[in-house]
């Protein structure tokens, strides 16, 4: 073979490698999206159309997920199976409405009393957070993108003023992720229903209350109409997270391309939908002001009456569930060796 020779034929083995890569990189991904939340909900519902929409953008149509309102594949609450099971190629929800199958994995959308969102996410990237999260949703064949974060929420809607949390006990409410578990421990009967079954629920009278999300999100549900009374932190929830959820060999049998391409849209969803979320809420609660709605904050006594609980929960439910008790070992320690920076570098 002569110099000529070689050279052609190195030429066109480079060729054909570029041509490859190329074509990996072209291939087209076609997913159907199922939404939790409706193209109409502010933040969340907003969150998930933006996520379809970048993510072919940015990838020039060649990996498109598809989004569904919610209820057009399977039921809100019915995602994780609809994705385990492969019905439905991936799911925009939240791992508080896997709760009933796994408790621990709430952890993964928000702590009461918890952080806000750069330390929470801190704890994820940085504290182990996300390997504790691949690991148990890896068993069941699951895998998921942290695709949402936004403000803290409200602590609830109520027909009446609730003048101590005292006051809770006996009621039926619905209640979300670890919030709920703290709920039950004062006497309040919870319930989890998705965003669109609340309003009807709270109509038949089938709960006394609920709390959902953030003014923004409450204004899209309309539960204004019913119930006048807002309050105020949302101690159960400082920051919320949520997430693109996947099997996990079709996570794996991605190419890398496709796989960059989704976690760049993910992380451009999570910071657009953080900020809006924290602007959006002043319009939001000026409207409902005008609607009739009365903003209450609870008292301190009352937060700490919630706190006290919650420190109960997580004291009993680590002695009982050991995956629950894992998740808290890691999270509190991030937590407290976190401690350093957050009472040196920030006002209060």
């Amino acid at each position: 073979m002569n110099f000529k020779t070689s050279l052609l034929i190195g030429a066109a083995a480079v060729a054909a490698t570029s041509l490859l890569a190329v074509t990996s990189h072209a291939k087209n991904l076609r997913w159907k999206m199922q939404s939790t939340w409706g193209s109409q909900v502010a933040i969340n519902g907003e969150s998930a159309v933006y996520f379809s929409n970048k993510v072919k953008e940015i990838s020039d149509g060649k990996v498109q997920l598809r989004f569904h309102e919610p209820n057009a594949l399977v039921p809100s609450l019915e995602v994780w199976d609809a994705v385990k099971n492969g019905s439905v190629d991936a799911g925009y929800t939240t791992p508080g409405y896997h709760a009933g199958k796994i408790p621990a994995v709430s952890y993964f959308t928000a702590v009461p009393f918890g952080p806000g969102a750069t330390e929470y996410l801190g704890w994820f990237e940085y504290g182990g957070g996300k390997q504790l999260k691949d690991e148990i949703y890896g068993k069941y064949g699951l895998y998921s993108v942290n695709c949402l974060a936004h403000a803290p929420e409200t602590a609830g809607w109520f027909r009446k003023r609730i003048n101590s949390v005292d006051e809770l006990k006996g009621m039926k409410m619905r209640f979300f992720g670890l919030g709920a578990m703290v709920m039950n421990k004062i006497g309040v009967s919870t319930q989890l229903l998705a965003g669109g079954d609340i309003y009807p629920a709270l109509e038949k009278g089938v709960i006394d209350a609920t709390e959902f999300s953030m003014p923004t999100h409450d204004l899209s549900y309309g539960f204004y109409q019913l119930a006048k009374f807002n309050y105020f932190p949302g101690w159960h929830q400082q920051t919320s997270v949520s997430e693109l959820l996947m099997g996990l060999k079709a996570w794996q049998g991605l190419t890398k391309y496709q796989q960059s391409m989704i976690n760049t849209a993910c992380r451009d969803t999570m910071f657009w939908a953080l900020v809006r979320s924290d602007a959006k809420q002043v319009p939001a609660m000026r409207e409902l002001e005008k609607k009739g709605v009365t903003f209450v904050r609870w008292k301190d006594e009352d937060l700490a009456k919630l706190r006290k609980a919650w420190d109960e929960v997580v004291k009993e439910k680590s002695a009982s569930d050991p995956l629950f008790a894992k998740i808290t070992k890691s999270y509190q320690a991030f937590r407290d060796d976190y401690s350093i920076w957050a009472k040196n570098a920030y006002l209060n």
